[in-house]
Formats: C-alpha cells, structure tokens, sequence
C-alpha cells in the first residue's frame, strides 16, 4: 500500500473500526498504520474486564505499542468504560497535534454505532469522524452470522446484563459500516461474497492492503444519516436478488398480519433466512410501526413508534426529512405509510414457500373488510414480546 498523507485540518481525523472477525480487524487496522504516517491505533480490551474490573487501552504506531492504560469499569460495565475513557484519550491526540489519523479498533462485540456517536457527540469539534469500517473475513460470514449463542457463552460480552447474541450483533456492526474491509481469504468462496454483496449491497468493499483504504479511511461520514439509514422507518433495505446460490426476497403488503396466524408462523419464518429485516404492522396494534431483525434463528420485534399517517398534522414537523422522505415512497391513499416491508437474505432460500407463508399470515378478505375496529378486538399475540 502506498503511504498516504490525511489532509491537514483543526480536527483530529478519527477513523472507527469495528467486527467480530477480530484477525481481519487487526489486518485492516495495520495496513492503516503502515500507509499513514503518524497514524495511530486506540483499543480498549474488554475480555478481562469482568476479572480485573478494568479495561485495559493500548496505544500503537506501525513500529509497535506506544502505551497502556486501565480505565475502572463503569456501573460494572466495560462498554461504559471504554466511552468514558475514549474521547478523553482521543482529544489528548488532538491537543498534542502529532497525529495524523487516529483509528479506533473496537473490541469484538462493540457495536460501532455507539462509539461513533458518543465521538461525534463529545468531541468538542476537535474530532471528526472520516470513515467507520467493519472488517470482514468472507469466509467467516454465514458461520458468525448463523450463530444464535449469547455473547456471554463465547466470552463476549461487554456487561454482566449484555443479552444481545453473536449473530445479531455482526449482523449490526456490518450494516452499519458504509465500508467493508475485506481480507483475502483462501477458503472463501462465490456464495460467500454473494451474501456479502447482498447483505449490505451499497457499502464499498475494499480490500484490506488496497490504497483505497487509505482514501476510504479519510472519505468523511455522517453520523445522523447513518443513523437513520438503521432506524426500521427508513432503512436502506437490500433490494432483490439472487447469484451464486444465494437469494433476497423483499415482501411487500399493505394489508396487516393477523397477529395469532404471524406469532405461530415465527419460528419457521426465523429460520427461513441467514438474515431478515424489516418493519411491518399487526391489525391490533395498526397504529405502531413494528421492526423485525432475525438473525442466527434468532428473533427481536419491538416498537420503532408510530406510524406517520397516525400522527396529527402538526406533529410531522417534529418528523426528520429522511423519515417523511421515505414514507413517501410507500404511501397508501387508505393506510398512508402503514406496510410490510420484509427482506429476507440467505443461501438456499425457498423465496415461494416464504412469501406463501408471509401471505397466509395476512388478514383475510372478510377479516379485513370487518374493518380496524374489529382487527382491535382480535386476540392480541404479541403483547408479551412487546411489553404492552
């Protein structure tokens, strides 16, 4: 890789790298190190932090450690410790004004989402995040992304109540990420990078030791579009498709689930894919948009909110641009942005028996003709996964 030099400017470029593929992060974080002079690399150690009750930082150039560090855990929590101890670290960097680039490598299970918010939120415009990226070995993709163990079973978890599972969490941590840094890996083959063209099909995949890391590290990012390009409202969800054995059915409707027929239909709708995402809606609850995220055989539904078109008028200024933007796109003259949207990824995907399965859930004719009142009254499902 040719050695780059970040423009210079009174912020501290700061990059974010994140995955649970810890030997390709290491590699892109290395690569980065090697063609950036006066880069350096900040990681925060969470695996002994349940023993020791710190967190341990280090700090390396290309040549190898420059300094360590423990930070006490906060509330118990390691991931509370590493924001606490992070952006102080961080401006340190800027006020001393030596380095050029400072990349983040997160520890396995952090999510990138949270760091690079408390950066962009704290940083006292001393800091501006230029890239977050999510390192990916293709090989290691369906067999961490079909992983339903808790993090606490594999020893990765970042707090004593920490519940989310392996395969969620990758799931997470590469979606979020508009850039791949990908490994070459030898036992990879064309069905895994198809699933990676289709799980996050409008990230750039660069190759870890490519130049263009370097100018992808540098390429700036917004925080607040990232965001919303995660929110169940108006994520930017995988489009159809199907190469190399592997398929994305996206399901659309605009008449609701019955919530009886969709709660036994879970689990083999669950199991139907690698990966499913999506927002959909339940004739008992038509007013609250319902976000689905399936991933290791594993579901999570949960309330994103209300739907716009069950909003008074007034309240739509309060709305961001991007979520009247999108509910625009699927606006009903009846039922306004009230739809299934249901986007399902994986190898060996039965697209038919799905979609036959996700419309035998629907409402019937003479249910839905009986009109929401009715759909009101109908034994509720869901109310224990939802908390109502």
């Amino acid at each position: 890789m040719t050695p780059a030099t970040p423009p210079a400017g009174p912020a501290l470029p700061v990059v974010i790298v994140a995955g649970l593929h810890s030997d390709a992060r290491r590699a892109a974080v290395d690569a980065l190190l090697s063609a950036v002079p006066g880069c350096l690399a900040l990681h925060h150690d969470l695996s002994t932090a349940a023993e020791r009750g710190t967190v341990l930082r280090t700090v390396r150039d290309a040549r190898g450690v420059r300094g360590t560090g423990e930070t006490p855990l906060v509330n118990d929590c390691a991931c509370c410790a590493l924001r606490e101890d992070l952006v102080p670290e961080l401006l340190r960097l800027a006020e001393e004004g030596a380095t050029r680039l400072a990349v983040v490598e997160l520890w396995d299970s952090v999510e990138p989402k949270a760091m690079a918010e408390v950066v962009a939120a704290h940083g006292g415009g001393r800091l501006a995040i230029t890239s977050v990226m999510c390192a990916v070995d293709p090989a290691l993709l369906l067999p961490y992304l079909g992983n339903g163990d808790d993090l606490a079973e594999a020893g990765l978890a970042a707090a004593a109540t920490d519940q989310r599972t392996v395969a969620d969490t990758w799931a997470r941590q590469l979606e979020y990420a508009p850039v791949l840094a990908v490994v070459d890996s030898e036992e990879a083959d064309e069905t895994d990078r198809a699933l990676l063209a289709q799980l996050h099909p409008t990230a750039r995949q660069i190759p870890v030791g490519s130049a263009e890391l370097v100018a992808a590290a540098l390429a700036g990012f917004d925080v607040e579009a990232a965001a919303a390009a995660q929110h169940p409202a108006c994520a930017l969800l995988p489009q159809e498709a199907d190469a190399c054995g592997v398929s994305t059915l996206v399901w659309h409707s605009v008449r609701p689930f019955h919530p009886g027929r969709l709660y036994a239909a879970l689990e083999d709708l669950t199991c139907a894919a690698a990966r499913s995402r999506g927002r959909f809606w339940l004739a008992d609850h038509p007013d609250t948009l319902l976000a689905w995220d399936a991933a290791g055989g594993a579901l999570c539904v949960e309330s994103a909110g209300p739907w716009l078109a069950s909003l008074p008028d007034a309240a739509w200024e309060l709305v961001p641009p991007v979520r009247r933007a999108a509910a625009a796109l699927d606006w009903h003259p009846e039922h306004g942005d009230r739809c299934q949207h249901l986007v399902f990824t994986s190898p060996g995907l039965d697209r038919d028996g799905l979609a036959h399965l996700l419309s035998s859930c629907l409402l019937t004719d003479a249910e839905y003709a009986a009109g929401r009142e009715s759909w009101k009254r109908l034994p509720p499902a869901f109310d224990s996964l939802l908390e109502v």
